[in-house]
Order: structure tokens, then sequence, then C-alpha cells
């Protein structure tokens, strides 16, 4: 297996945090900061532990224990009970032969089907085909907040034809699923912005093990503002999978990446994060138009205020 982002011949450390569901995102994120480049969560034997990979020459024991610390401060400050964080140094080998036992092909909506690129897709079902590859694994269609995301995506898109010319924008695109998925169930152009250079390669990555031409994701290292000023034009709708803190920053700049009819999908936010996202929203005079929730999280889809 091949990726654009794991070179040969490295060892790493495989990181495993036992802990409670609800602190799934806020370790990602710590993880992500950290330098970890693939995570995959999963429940087994009744719990639940999240697996991370860290390059060796980017942390030692000493870096790894305080890692372990902060997972353990965040979880406290939230009131959640103190995750266990344990690791091990790995080969390359073992590296895809633990991504290959742990993700499989996953239904998401109506419409989606999300397959690990060593795996040969069918070619007759009824599904459109997203495939990714686990080294990229910023978002593999496994996380809530991501299933959310791309059923929301079929809401807005459904029916879409090429001629409609929709374009998408995509706020912190990590593997680029929510990019891709829009084109393939009717966008014709995407535009995404992260700020981790490895985002960037992922979802390019991506985007050639889906046969999507390059021209149609246009894609960057930035920020919200980065995005703006390249878009030729304000999207039609856009897409923002980030932590609920992260997206009341960029509230006041969702006016200038959709036109007036603009349409968005906010993920990344704890149900008891919904009111203060809201209250953002309200203030730059943004309606919530549905609210869905699985599990501990929610996802927003917004339209401007006709007031």
């Amino acid at each position: 297996m091949s990726s654009p982002i794991f070179t040969s011949n490295n060892s790493w450390w495989e990181i495993q945090v036992l802990t409670e569901q609800p602190l799934e995102e806020q370790i990602y994120w710590r993880l992500q900061n950290f330098g970890c480049q693939g995570m995959v969560s999963q429940t087994k034997d009744g719990q639940f532990r999240i697996n991370s990979y860290l390059p060796v020459e980017k942390g030692n024991v000493l870096d790894l224990a305080a890692l372990a610390l902060w997972l353990k401060e965040d979880a406290i400050a939230c009131n959640y009970k103190a995750p266990v964080t344990e690791w091990v140094v790995i080969n390359d080998e073992d590296w895809s032969s633990s991504w290959k036992q742990h993700w499989h092909p996953q239904e998401i909506g109506d419409m989606f089907v999300i397959y690990p690129a060593w795996l040969e897709p069918p070619v007759d079902g009824d599904r459109k085909v997203l495939r990714l590859d686990p080294g990229s694994a910023f978002g593999t269609g496994a996380h809530a907040t991501t299933q959310l995301c791309l059923e929301a995506l079929e809401m807005r898109l459904w029916g879409a034809k090429p001629e409609d010319n929709l374009v998408v924008a995509d706020v912190g695109c990590g593997s680029g699923i929510l990019s891709i998925g829009a084109l393939l169930i009717g966008a014709s152009q995407t535009y995404a912005i992260d700020n981790d250079i490895l985002a960037i390669k992922a979802t390019n990555h991506n985007r050639q093990l889906n046969n999507i031409a390059e021209d149609k994701i246009w894609v960057q290292e930035g920020s919200i503002q980065d995005l703006i000023a390249n878009m030729p034009a304000p999207a039609n709708g856009f897409t923002c999978n980030i932590l609920a803190d992260i997206i009341v920053d960029m509230v006041p700049y969702f006016d200038q990446l959709v036109g007036e009819t603009g349409w968005g999908i906010l993920s990344g936010i704890l149900v008891e994060q919904v009111p203060k996202v809201a209250e953002a929203l309200d203030a730059y005079k943004w309606v919530i138009a549905t609210f869905w929730k699985r599990q501990e999280w929610a996802c927003l889809t917004i339209r401007k205020s006709e007031y």
C-alpha cells in the first residue's frame, strides 16, 4: 500500500488511548496537534479506544508521557474519567496491517459507501464509492461528525445536475472526504483549505484515488481568510467539520464564503456546545435550518436569515 504521507522504512510510535467516547474529538485534536499522522477509533471488548501513529524521530518517551498528562488534564477539565495512554514502537509493515484490521467498507447515508484504498470496490453497486487511503486518516468516515456531514451533503445536493454548476467550500478539509463526497453526488467544483500540510497531501492523494480531475478540487494550506481570497466567486454552500470553539471564531467570515442563498454544514460540535454556536450564528444573522444528533455529536445545517 502506498501513501503520500508515510515514508518507507520508518518506525512508528503506536499510541493507544482507552477513553470515554464523548472525548473522541478532543483527543483527535490533541493527537493531531502533537504531530500524529493517522488516527482510528473503535469499540472492542466493551472499551472505546483510539489508535494513533507518530514517527519515532518526532517524539521520545518523555514527550509521550507529557502527551498522556495533557490527555488526562483535558478529560478532567471536561468532567470525564482520565484516559489510559499506552505506546509501543512498530514498523511500517505492522502499521499497514493494523489499519487493515481496523478499517472496513462502510455505508453512510443513502448514497455513499466508503472503501479503504487496498480493497477493490464493487462495480455494480447502487452507492457512490468513495475511496480513502487510511494513511491520511484525518477523516475516514468512521466518526459520527463525518457521517453527519456526508448525510447533510446528500440532503443539500440531492438531485443536483452538472448544469447547476454547484460550488462547495470545505473548511478544514482533512482527508478531503467531504470535498470528494460533494463532487461524487453533484457538485461541480470544490475549494478546500486546512492549516495542516499533511491534510493537503492527503486530499490530493484521495482525489487521485477517486479519479477526480485536479482542477475539480482547489486545495491549499491556510486559513478561512485565505480560502475566501482565492475563491473567484462565493460558493453555493460550505462544510466545516471542526471543533466548536474554532467554528465560533470563524462565524464572522461565513458571509464571505457563500452567496445570498448560500448554506452551511457545521459539525465537530458536542450537543452541549450547540447553544454557544447558535448564539454566534444569530449574532451574524445565520439561522439553524436543521439540527441532527448522533451519539454526543451535533450537525447543524444553516442558512442566512431573511431579516
